[in-house]
């Protein structure tokens, strides 16, 4: 019950009240409400706030099951709310209600997260916590294919927030019990969850094991990784943003144009799953250039396969390592610092916000600048893919100067 609902609540926080815009925004612009330039700059003010969101987590109080619910249960209802409030044809308030829905997204996903960990561990069954980040991908397939049908029933946008505003409280309704259900209120000492899928072996004895292992890593080993991240965070977002819009604009009159966003939310979930049986020997940074390759191939596809099949496989390949690669990288962070987990997995949530939030006013200002929206799509994409492919550069350097097997720096 507690990992349904843990997952169930961030279909609502990620794959609704995050992503639901990828898969409305076409329905957007076909209204006239908004132009590419408007929807970069909303796409843009929501992960902002996502960015704000998951700062703020750091100095929310976390010392009680109850209070961890009382939050969580708010964030979902805003969700809901700030869903609601995008068919109101207010435009100015857009922009506002998209950064505010990216903060309690953020809220919603980094507290459920901890939620879920903590409620587990205390029934002895942590090693369910990982289910609960299939619930991003199964938003976005749940979202992804309902706007399918609401385009075919010729919905306005309006109608489509509505709806998943509507679908979002049915979810919040249905999850309700399971946070009522939670642990009295008890005071809790265990420290806060990672914001990425657990490591099964991580999870059995992570103080004895942290505390047998010291800091590793120079600061320029550190400063690397940072970069390499967030280049993963500038590298996926371009496609996770537009892709319905990129599909029209490539295969007009197409009827796969409306599936290739609920295949990629398969495909997160299908890499979750995968994430997380990834054994505890391999060097995390290859596993790392692989995700990054992956996903730039999965980018960069539509470039040079712009069909039906193509744009199949490009949404399974951004998918696939979209959750891996955070997974990847918490884990590289314990082995370099595991006697500061949370400081620089928050720093990396950084540069990776910092990337995302970098994406959409780059398609915008190519859009403007080269007066076509396919050579504007056509060229962020491959500079996203070059930013991926830079990142796992920067990644096979750092295995270079910094072999696991002797973790010494070299600069």
């Amino acid at each position: 019950m507690i990992a349904t609902a843990s997952a169930a609540s961030l279909a609502v926080a990620m794959g609704i009240g995050r992503f639901a815009f990828t898969a409305v925004l076409p329905m957007m612009l076909h209204d006239g409400v908004v132009d590419l330039g408007g929807g970069s700059y909303l796409a843009t003010a929501n992960y902002l706030g996502y960015l704000a969101g998951a700062i703020l987590c750091t100095a929310l109080p976390r010392t009680s099951s109850r209070l961890l619910t009382v939050i969580i249960r708010l964030s979902l209802i805003a969700t809901a709310l700030l869903t609601a409030g995008m068919a109101w044809p207010q435009v100015d308030l857009w922009g506002p209600f998209r950064f505010l829905s990216g903060v309690v997204s953020a809220v919603a996903f980094v507290l459920t997260s901890d939620w879920c960990v903590r409620e587990l561990a205390s029934r002895g069954k942590v090693h369910l916590a990982s289910l609960m980040y299939t619930g991003p991908g199964l938003g976005i397939t749940l979202s992804g294919l309902a706007a399918g049908g609401m385009v075919a029933a010729e919905w306005r946008a309006s109608s489509a927030w509505l709806a998943f505003a509507a679908l979002s409280t049915l979810i919040v309704i249905c999850v309700w019990p399971a946070y009522r259900k939670s642990a009295a209120g008890a005071e809790v000492t265990t420290k806060p969850a990672s914001i990425s899928p657990p490591n099964h072996s991580d999870l059995k004895q992570p103080h004895a094991r942290q505390a047998q292992e010291p800091d590793r890593g120079s600061p320029f080993e550190m400063a690397f990784f940072a970069i390499s991240y967030g280049l993963a965070g500038f590298g996926y977002i371009v496609t996770a943003t537009f892709l319905p819009v990129i599909a029209r604009d490539a295969l007009p009159g197409s009827a796969w144009i409306e599936l290739f966003w609920p295949i990629f939310g398969t495909a997160v979930v299908i890499g979750c799953i995968l994430g997380t049986r990834t054994p505890s020997w391999i060097d995390y940074r290859a596993g790392l250039i692989a995700c990054y390759v992956v996903q730039a191939a999965g980018v960069a596809l539509t470039l040079v396969w712009p069909s039906v099949t193509g744009f199949v496989v490009s949404s399974t390949l951004v998918g696939l390592p979209f959750t891996i690669i955070s997974f990847l990288a918490v884990q590289e962070v314990r082995r370099l610092r595991p006697h500061h987990v949370a400081r620089y997995v928050g720093f990396l949530t950084v540069t990776y916000g910092i990337g995302q939030i970098a994406g959409p006013p780059l398609v915008g200002l190519l859009v403007n600048r080269v007066g076509s929206a396919s050579l504007g799509f056509a060229i962020a994409l491959g500079v996203a893919a070059s930013s991926l492919l830079l990142g796992a550069l920067l990644y096979a350097l750092m295995i270079r100067l910094w072999p696991r097997s002797t973790n010494r720096a070299v600069a």
